[in-house]
């Protein structure tokens, strides 16, 4: 799989997701790292959030 630009590094992730709940809640979670790789391309692109991929 190749890795987008704005997408995080495994080792990036490592350090992050330690950060973020993990006890699920009412709705069911999707993926935080595709959560958070979609609002770290917003905001290094500066696209609306409707293009977000």
């Amino acid at each position: 799989m190749t890795r987008r630009r704005y997408e995080l590094t495994d080792q990036e992730w490592s350090i992050i997701s330690p950060l973020l709940p993990n006890k699920p809640r009412g709705v069911p979670r999707v993926d935080d790292r595709r959560v958070l790789n979609g609002i770290l391309w917003r905001f290094r692109t500066g696209s609306p959030w409707a293009e977000v991929p």
